[in-house]
């Protein structure tokens, strides 16, 4: 009898890419909710420094965003932070980036992970179809932005029943601005980057 080839199980590693300016804990706890829930083996934070979709005059350096990420995933064994888009083309597109880390990382299946509000522009996207027909597509909820609506216009997405995380990257720097206490949305180690290198004011 010919031995039995068995096949590898390739490992699920959730792509959770953006400004991250700053990383909040509302990008953490979904991260977790990923994690215990088994949805993926891993996270891993993708550093975009520049989103084609996005304004950019709020954006810092993104050395400065990758060194407050690298402090939250001290924390977790199951989170990594990856600069794949800094030797990229700017503006980079989630297409390429996935294509590209499929490449270099070959035993891992890649799940896009991204909000309401981005799946409901999902056809801005570059090669959008392709992203859909090669990559499991996740969709967290954001208030406002109707789910069924999502599940209407791509049926293929995965809708996650994550809790809603009232709080965004833009609020934050705002209240810094504004000499409001951030220090409830923010890693403390974060928190105190903020505070050492002036960042927001």
């Amino acid at each position: 009898m010919e031995p039995e080839h068995k096949v590898e199980k390739k490992k699920k590693v959730g792509i959770f890419s953006g400004s991250f300016n700053p990383i909040h804990i509302g990008h953490q706890n979904l991260g977790n909710y990923l994690i215990e829930n088994q949805i993926v083996d891993e996270v891993w934070f993708v550093v975009s420094p520049c989103n084609p979709l996005k304004n950019q005059t709020d954006l810092i350096d993104e050395y400065l965003r990758l060194d407050m990420l690298m402090l939250v995933i001290r924390d977790s064994q199951h989170f990594k932070v990856s600069d794949v888009e800094f030797t990229m083309p700017i503006p980079s597109y989630s297409i390429d980036t996935l294509h590209l880390l499929s490449s270099q990382f070959p035993e891992n299946q890649f799940h896009l992970i991204i909000g309401s509000d981005n799946a409901l522009v999902f056809d801005q996207w570059k090669d959008y179809l392709r992203i859909l027909n090669e990559f499991p597509v996740m969709v967290y909820p954001r208030r406002e932005y109707n789910f069924e609506e999502v599940r209407d216009k791509y049926p293929q997405m995965v809708l996650l029943s994550s809790p809603y995380f009232d709080i965004s990257s833009t609020q934050i720097r705002d209240f810094i601005a504004q000499k409001k206490d951030v220090r409830q949305w923010l890693h403390p180690s974060v928190y105190q980057f903020i505070i050492e290198n002036n960042l927001y004011q």
